[in-house]
């Protein structure tokens, strides 16, 4: 399994607009993707495609979060979506 932290970078943390934006890029793979806040146990992450789960994550700016994936390609798409989490999508 590929494990990734990436620390939340959008200003108002991770609501409507970067939660579609990454549950976008999330339902484009051919893996299953979870998240959860860093330090949560394993089996309290929640599925990375859904909207409604990102947003009652409750991640915040600077909060770190840890996202997971199994299977072939799964260190690349982590790494793409990392970067989506780690730019602030409320920047002007």
């Amino acid at each position: 399994m590929s494990e990734r932290t990436a620390t939340i970078a959008s200003r108002v943390g991770l609501h409507a607009r970067p939660a579609a934006i990454f549950a976008g890029a999330v339902g484009a793979l051919d893996l299953e993707v979870t998240i959860g806040l860093e330090g949560d146990p394993i089996e309290d992450a929640m599925d990375a495609s859904s909207i409604l789960s990102l947003m009652s994550l409750g991640a915040g700016n600077g909060q770190v979060v840890v996202l997971r994936a199994e299977g072939a390609g799964a260190d690349e798409a982590l790494a793409g979506l990392v970067e989506i989490l780690e730019t602030d999508h409320d920047a002007a």
